[in-house]
């Protein structure tokens, strides 16, 4: 089977589908381009199938490259069969391949090489197929001084050795045995000794036992990063009769069956012996791998599923935002930003101890805000946040015609941010301090144009995150920032470079060019100009454009998802229809009364036709949900405050497989056991709960010393959704409540699942 139809038939799609993305993507053509605009081409595809073809090519492709390797390097050897080529050109992944390999893989002197050289191979092939035969009396004969070979025990011995390594090295052997160790194996953690006080919290796994197959991956990289902080030592068992079936498994393989025969001891001997120092210890190990593999495979689902509904939260739009970075000690820090994000001012307050000069903030705070005309204020939820929501609650009481809402964000990252090269590009002569404080601000004004400057990995929505493979980590979370990025699409007279350089085609350089370009000539006036951009060319243009928009621009459908190729198609529309450009975007009765299979060609089928027809009725529409209010008890300020059985709401801050973590305004988040999700059985968190999403919840368990709450969602339901301020431009903006919101991801549909419906 072809490369091609092996993913075919895992995506269970049409193999012809998959030879023509595998053409797109080797002429250059990105993820996000082939999913929106070469529908026809891919028989409509999704990003989710053009992700996961994406990544099974590159692993196939190198598994092939391997397989040539291999195969050269055997025959090299004089011992390439045709049945031997034909396992090998039939491994289905890297570990089989590799045990075919293994007989042949160059490799140190070993025991059993050494024994070899000595004389030994016929002895051990004698005392394997002829068990009748007395191994002492035939070991005489191939006694050897010259190689060290003295001694009957010598002699059996080096025999040993060399049936020791043959045994192993049979890979159908070997897959059957790993079948037999994941089946039946235990994991076990336990405790090393003189560790306990230093390893407190790996307390759960210092006296560990779960059946191999069934430890979910949390735990599993739990008792990991126990292993490697050297607080726990971890091993696979295998009970008694589980290992006795396993070595009759070899046996049997090998036609060794005791009949009292004189060989019979030795041989059972050479296979207890071959089980203890080969075939155990490999198998731990590929078996410790297969579940390491697993588990982190899971938990970079975990931290991508959280990620994406972080970064498609809520927008506010282009209001002007009041940023405050909570602090104690060195004061509140706060800014002013405008509807685009330029800091227009910064200062520090001090209302919390210990200088509580309080009412000198409050009189900060009223002057920029009636100065600025400020109506959002964004509170980092660390440090002194509810302290300091507290003063914004009192602001907004006794100022009232400020007309102030107050949101509470999460400023994970934002020191991270602070510190990094991007921030020290955009404020070069800021103190390092308020540049938190201006992401705070921005993160309300759009999530996924500030949370794009920061590495994933500071956001702080993974599942053990820093203990994945890192590259796999990156790669992963690198495509979903692409999706997430052009499902919306970006600005080009706006955007900062991180955020276009995660557009299709784009990269930091093109991304640099287009905003040196633009502050040397002023804001693009239609998409043609991005051509006269250093290195932009066609076929980056081509991929990227559909992406970019330009809002007021010469061409109004330069504001919209609809791509250059398609334009002449809207010149057809307009001819149809009678209407402007202007009078046609946005006017639904018109586009309803079109015939959309009168609108099919050579040029523009189906897909394309449909997904132009449903950007012109909701042209630059943004598929983010708007904010939904969560209501902070009053009076519950810290950990101590809290008492059984109260009833909070709070918000979700990151899902795993194990439970939920929420935030309820103490400064330590609260976890929701997936036993505690709902009055019936959960299987997977990720159904029931997403990050941003505002839920009810009982207080269970509080303790102060390991700073652990547990909650319970139990004959509780999801907070009712409420919006703020618009998302979008062009809409009547609401009026602002002095209730105190947070940026909510009730996750609505995708681009991509809105296209995918259609």
């Amino acid at each position: 089977m072809n490369i091609n139809q092996k993913i075919a038939d895992e995506l269970k799609v049409n193999d012809w589908q998959v030879q023509a993305t595998v053409k797109l993507l080797n002429e250059g053509a990105t993820v996000p381009f082939i999913a929106r605009y070469r529908k026809e081409i891919t028989g409509s595809l999704t990003d989710t199938d053009l992700r996961y073809l994406e990544e099974r090519l590159a692993y196939l492709v190198e598994l092939e490259e391997r397989k040539h390797t291999i195969l050269t390097t055997i025959e090299q050897q004089g011992k390439l069969t045709e049945v031997l080529k034909a396992s090998i050109m039939a491994a289905d992944n890297k570990a089989r391949l590799e045990d075919l390999y293994l007989p042949y893989k160059p490799k140190r002197r070993t025991k059993a090489e050494i024994a070899k050289e000595a004389g030994l191979e016929p002895l051990a092939n004698l005392l394997l197929n002829r068990p009748q035969l007395s191994p002492e009396q035939n070991a005489i004969k191939y006694l050897n001084p010259k190689q060290h070979i003295e001694t009957i025990e010598q002699a059996l011995e080096g025999a040993r050795h060399i049936l020791t390594e043959q045994f192993a090295e049979q890979a159908d052997l070997l897959a059957q045995l790993r079948r037999t160790m994941w089946e039946h194996s235990v994991l076990v953690a336990e405790l090393i000794k003189e560790k306990e006080a230093m390893g407190a919290k790996f307390s759960d796994y210092f006296d560990y036992r779960e059946p191999l197959k069934k430890v979910p991956s949390h735990r599993a990289l739990a008792v990991f990063r126990g292993q490697k902080e050297n607080i726990l030592r971890v091993h696979i068992a295998l009970g008694d009769s589980e290992t006795q079936s396993a070595i009759q498994q070899i046996a049997h393989w090998f036609n060794i069956h005791p009949a009292g025969h004189p060989g019979d001891a030795w041989l059972a001997e050479t296979l207890n012996w071959a089980w203890k120092v080969k075939f155990k210890l490999k198998l731990e190990i590929d078996m410790m791998l297969q579940l390491k593999e697993a588990a982190e495979t899971v938990a970079i689902k975990v931290f991508k599923d959280n990620l994406k509904h972080l970064l498609m939260a809520a927008p506010a739009g282009d209001h002007v935002v009041m940023g405050l970075d909570p602090g104690l000690r060195s004061g509140v820090k706060a800014v002013i930003v405008d509807g685009t994000g330029k800091l227009l001012t910064y200062t520090t307050i001090f209302p919390h101890v210990p200088k509580r000069a309080w009412a000198a903030a409050l009189a900060t705070l009223t002057q920029l805000c009636q100065q600025y005309a400020v109506r959002l204020v964004s509170i980092g939820n660390g440090t002194a946040s509810r302290e300091t929501d507290q003063l914004i609650t009192e602001l907004m009481a006794t100022q009232g015609q400020l007309n102030l809402t107050k949101v509470t964000v999460s400023e994970a990252g934002a020191s991270v941010y602070s510190a990094s090269q991007v921030a020290a590009n955009e404020f070069p002569h800021l103190d390092v301090t308020y540049r938190g404080a201006v992401s705070i601000a921005r993160r309300l004004q759009d999530p996924l144009a500030e949370l794009v400057k920061i590495d994933p990995k500071a956001i702080g929505v993974g599942q053990y995150q820093h203990d994945v493979n890192q590259i796999q980590l990156e790669r992963s979370l690198h495509g979903l920032l692409e999706d997430c990025v052009n499902a919306i699409g970006a600005d080009v007279n706006t955007a900062s470079v991180p955020l276009l350089k995660s557009i299709a085609g784009l990269n930091e350089t093109v991304a640099q060019n287009i905003v040196s370009y633009r502050e040397a000539n002023g804001p693009f006036k239609n998409r043609k100009e991005l051509k006269k951009v250093p290195r932009l060319g066609e076929k980056t243009f081509q991929q990227a454009i559909g992406f970019l928009r330009i809002i007021g621009g010469d061409n109004p459908l330069d504001a919209s998802a609809v791509h250059p190729e398609a334009y002449p198609l809207i010149e057809k529309i307009i001819q149809q229809t009678h209407q402007s450009i202007q009078g046609l975007m946005g006017n639904l009765q018109a586009i309803q009364q079109l015939k959309v299979e009168a609108l099919v060609s050579a040029e523009y089928g189906l897909p394309t036709v449909v997904d132009v027809l449903e950007e012109l009725k909701k042209p630059g529409r943004d598929p983010r949900p708007k904010f939904s209010m969560p209501k902070f008890k009053s009076g519950i300020n810290t950990i101590e405050d809290l008492r059984p059985n109260l009833q909070l709401e709070g918000v979700v801050t990151n899902v795993t497989n194990f439970g939920a973590f929420i935030d309820i305004g103490v400064h330590q988040d609260g976890l929701v056991h997936i036993s505690q999700m709902a009055d019936q059985y959960i299987s997977d968190p990720h159904k029931v709960l997403k990050v941003g999403q505002i839920v009810k919840v009982k207080v269970l368990e509080i303790d102060i010393a390991r700073n652990r709450i547990q909650l319970s969602m139990k004959n509780s339901a999801p907070a009712p959704a409420a919006s703020t301020a618009p998302a979008t431009k062009g809409k009547a903006k609401p009026k602002p409540t002095s209730k105190n919101l947070t940026m909510g991801s009730h996750f609505g549909d995708t681009l991509a699942n809105a296209l995918k419906s259609k």
